[in-house]
Formats: C-alpha cells, structure tokens, sequence
C-alpha cells in the first residue's frame, strides 16, 4: 500500500476575486492553469507536512496550525477554490486539463465532506502524528544532512504545540484510535529520544544545538502518552462504524469511481467464487504431488479441502522476523530479472531499498512501498517491511509467517515493489501536465489497482509457478473479501467474529492475518475498497483496450501506455487511452 498521507494543514485565504481579475481576459485553459498554481503554491506554503512528503523543502522546519480556528480557515479555502473553479467552463478545456479540473473539484469537495462531516480532528487522535513528518527530515538525503537537521530542531521544536492542540480538540473517539495512537506515540518517542541520534552523530557540530529542541519533544510526547492512556482512553466510547450515509460519500471521493455500493458488493459476490474455483483449479495438480497417498474420489472433489491443504503446505516455507527483509531483496532481484527478460513493460532506472519499517509507522499495515515524493528532484524509494510486533505471543508470530511465507513474500515484493509500486510511482514521475495537480493528488485506486493487476499480470506469465500462482488467488481473495468486509462493517454491523470467519473459511487466511485485518477495517473506512475496485477497473482498461485493437495487443506497449499519465483515477486513464 502507497503510504502518502495528504492532510494538509490550515490554508491563507487569497481573495478569489484578486485570482479571478488577473485571468479575466485569458482562456479557459489559462484560467484553470493560473488558479491550480495558484491554489498548489498557497497550499504548500500552509501544509508544511504535506510539501515535505511532496518533495518541496521550503518548509521543513514548521508544522501546521492544528487549532479549530485553523480548521475553521481551512473550510474557507477549500470553499473558496471550489467557487473559484466552478467559475471556469469545464467543456472548454483541453484534455489534460479537464482531467485534472475534475480531480481538483473531487478533491475540495472531498476535503470539505471530510471538515464538515466526518470531522475527524474531534475523533481521530492519528491526525496528531507527525512522527512521519520528522522521520522524512532524516530518511532521504535530498538536503544537506546539517541542513536536514536545522529543519528538525524546527519541528522539534513545533511537536509540544501538536500536542496541545490534539489535547485540545479530541473528545470522543473510538477506542481503538486511541489505542493505536498510544502505540505510535511511543514509537515517535523512540524515533526522537533514539533512531535521530545516528544522524546527528554524523554531524556532531548540530549535537548541542539539537539537545533542548530534543528534550523539550520528548517531554511533550511523554506528557501526551500519559494524557492518552489516562486521560483520553477511558472516554474513547466512540463508535468506528460511519454508518451507510457517511460510508457513501466517503466511499465516493476515495474510488472516484462510477460503481456504487451495491455494484462493488455485487461483483465481489462474483468474483469470490471465481476466484475460488481457478484457485481450486490450480492447487489440484499441487495437491496430487504433495499427497500422493491421499487421492481418493471424496477428497478430491472437496475443494476448501484441497485448496486449504496446499496453502498450508506451501506456508510450511516460511521466512522469520531476522530473514524477512533478506527474503525480499532476493526476491526484488528476481522479480526485476523476470519483468526485463519477459519485456512486459518498461523498467524504470530510479532505484528500490528494502528496509524493515519504521517502528512508529507500524500498526496498520505489514509492507508498504515509500515513495519520494512527486515534487521531489531526486528521491530514494524504499519498500518498508514490519517484523511482528515484540509483545506478540509465539503461536501469532507463527501465524503471521505462515500467512507471509516464503512463496506470499514474492508475492508480496511484486505488489509493493516490481512491477507494482515502484515501477508505477517511478513512471508516474515522469508525467508532465500543464499543472502539478495530478502528481499531487494521486489516485489510491489506481496505484493500488495497477500493483494487484501486477501480481495478476506476473502470475499469468509463470511467475514462481503454481506455488506463488496460489499466493496471488489467494491474495486476489483477500482484496475481494477487504472490498466486502469494508462495506458490510461501516454499513451492517458485521462483527468481529463473523468477519474472521469469513476470512479464514472463504479467504483461506491465518488467523493472525483475519484478527489483524479488523484493526485496519476500524481505522480506515473506504481504504480496503481501493484494492479491488481498482485492479476491477485496470482490468476493464485491458478489456477496452484488446478489444480495440482485435486481440492483436503488444503488451509492453499498453502497460506503458496505461501508466504515462501519472495516476489519476482508472475511469480518466480510460479516458485518455481513448477507450
């Protein structure tokens, strides 16, 4: 999953008749040109964090202004721009243009259903982690380090302030936020107190000049900890759940997609037992070769019992938490070797690091591909790995390897890495439109559907065999089952229990990995979806696009196509293909 987190911080207010003046007597084309710079330059200037994750680094060393009256202004930019936006003729605009009009018009309103609706500063205490927004100072060496340093003590400094405000503005929030935000707190003290100390010991000179900045943020965390655990977590009674009206419109700004609720229930319905039989279909000859004394007709035909008897001895082959981040720099070489020799598309030059997460990113997800940011010169991409949590029992750890064997972490390495996230970030990059907003505001479903069409793609080209063939169904599976537990949680109610059992009897998941996956569908609404209604819509593309050139497709060149408009959502690469 691309980890990119756009919550941009409290925006100046310009006059938008000052904008709108100054375009008066130019082109639609200028007008829209004018206002995005525009619009882009005000934001960056006053979403510190969000520039530093962009790539833009004239303002590293400040954080934004977290206070209601803060969120108060930020209502009125984004209402102001979207004004100013509905005053430009969107069918007077050119091609790419009028994409990134529809992508600026989602995003404000997006912005401004999530200020005014869900208003996620009174309840969501990650908000208020800025951990991120410190580690990316030291992560890349974009600056330098003194440079990268000086910035830190700045926001160093600006951390006992974040921490007032979240004190300030949360109320009520739903328990296991709270939770989730103790643990990363901790992280952020270990990140501040420990993991910044191999870099200032590279410039020792900064060493006294850091210390009080330093002192003063541990503090500040340490105060904030304690107000979490004391004070905060006890009057978390919140409830996670959005409930079907919040649910669909969220759901809406986050696929910017045509397919409504029903729609995406309906082909995941579908496609669940698709998928099972191909899956059922390919584990049988695995099966005959592992179990040769256990071929009788019964068994046979039981194709749960097939299918789950291979997984479980394909998970036999497990890496450990020391060998996990090895695992996947093999399998980073050999994914790269197969996608050059079998030329599906082009490869980029722009290097890969896997790494083991950092510990105050942990908590959600297992992997995650770190890209630079869109606006950076030049970025170091990093493919983050988590080992399992230190305070996890024996048995979870073993689950959790079973579920991320050896042949799941090639698997795995193709998603996040080659040709998934990487490759697709790296040619994303490279995209050049008469505005930056594209590469701002990237598509989730469109970057998360390419890197599940990416392990649907290298599958079918032999990939690993039939052994990471049955990893990529079963994690085909998995972004099915995300796509229906997503709705059915926020919207109907599923439980805990039923939602584990759906995932260990239909998905062929660990326990480890069913009990994890309720963590994330409480913490993030409308992000499991990504997945499947993105590689849903990817795939549509290649059926457009073999259907217009009568199956005679050079496959190279589509994937290239596919992803040279940077990545906005699947409906607008359709769209500009000409499909």
């Amino acid at each position: 999953m691309k980890m990119l987190l756009l919550a941009f911080s409290l925006l100046l207010i310009m006059p938008l008749a000052l904008i709108n003046s100054r375009a008066a007597d130019k082109s639609a084309d200028e007008k829209f040109e004018a206002l995005a710079a525009k619009y882009l330059e005000e934001m960056l200037a006053l979403s510190p964090e969000a520039a530093t994750q962009l790539g833009d680094h004239r303002y590293d060393d400040r954080f934004g202004d977290y206070s209601l009256a803060g969120v108060a202004r930020q209502r009125e930019f984004n209402q102001r721009y979207l004004q100013a936006l509905k005053a430009i003729p969107l069918r007077s605009l050119s091609r790419e243009n009028s994409v990134d009009y529809r992508i600026l018009r989602t995003q404000l309103e997006g912005n401004l259903f999530a200020l005014a609706t869900l208003r996620e500063y009174e309840w969501n205490p990650l908000n208020y982690n800025v951990g991120g927004s410190i580690y990316a100072l030291v992560a890349r060496d974009f600056a330098p380090l003194e440079r990268r340093l000086r910035s830190v003590k700045g926001r160093l400094e600006g951390l006992p302030e974040v921490c007032a405000q979240a004190k300030k503005n949360l109320q009520n929030p739903p328990r296991v936020y709270t939770e989730t935000a103790i643990l990363q707190n901790k992280g952020n003290i270990s990140l501040v107190r420990e993991d910044l100390q191999e870099f200032i010991n590279q410039a020792p000179e900064m060493k006294t000049e850091l210390a009080p900045a330093q002192a003063k943020a541990i503090a500040a965390l340490e105060d904030y900890g304690n107000w979490l655990e004391k004070d905060l977590l006890p009057r978390s009674k919140g409830d996670f759940r959005l409930g079907d009206a919040k649910f669909r419109q969220k759901l809406r700004y986050a696929l910017e997609s045509d397919l409504s609720k029903e729609e995406i229930l309906r082909r995941a319905e579908a496609d669940l037992k698709a998928t099972q039989a191909q899956m059922y279909e390919v584990a049988l000859p695995l099966y005959k070769k592992y179990f040769p004394d256990e071929q009788n007709a019964t068994k046979l035909a039981d194709k749960k019992l097939i299918i789950k008897s291979v997984l479980n001895k394909l998970a036999d082959e497990h890496p450990t938490n020391d060998t996990i981040v090895t695992l996947a720099r093999t399998d980073l070489q050999a994914t790269t070797d197969f996608v050059r020799a079998h030329d599906l598309v082009t490869l980029p030059s722009e290097p890969v690091k896997a790494i083991v997460m950092p510990e105050f990113a942990r908590g959600v997800a297992v992997a995650y591909c770190d890209a630079a940011g869109p606006l950076e010169q030049h970025g170091q991409t990093y493919f983050d790995i988590s080992p399992t949590p230190k305070d996890w029992p024996e048995a979870r750890v073993k689950s959790f390897f079973r579920e991320y064997n050896n042949y799941m972490v090639q698997d795995l390495t193709i998603h996040e890495a080659m040709p998934g996230h990487y490759l697709q970030l790296a040619h994303a990059a490279k995209f050049k439109a008469p505005t930056k907003l594209r590469a701002v505001f990237q598509s989730g479903v469109f970057v998360e559907g390419w890197a599940v069409y990416a392990e649907q793609l290298m599958a079918e080209q032999g990939y690993g065999g039939p052994e990471v063939h049955m990893q990529q169904l079963k994690m085909r599976l998995r972004t099915i089952l995300n796509a229906i537990i997503d709705q059915k949680i926020h919207t109907e109610g599923m439980t805990e229990k039923e939602m584990i059992a759906l995932l260990m009897n239909e998905g062929f998941q660990e326990e480890g990995e069913a009990a994890g996956k309720w963590r994330r569908a409480e913490l993030s609404s409308t992000q499991l979806s990504t997945y499947y209604v993105g590689v849903l819509e990817v795939n549509d593309i290649r059926r457009a696009y073999e259907a217009k050139l009568s199956g005679k497709v050079d496959y190279r060149q589509m994937h290239d196509l596919m992803i040279s408009f940077g990545s906005p959502a699947p409906k607008y690469v359709k769209e500009l293909m000409g499909l």
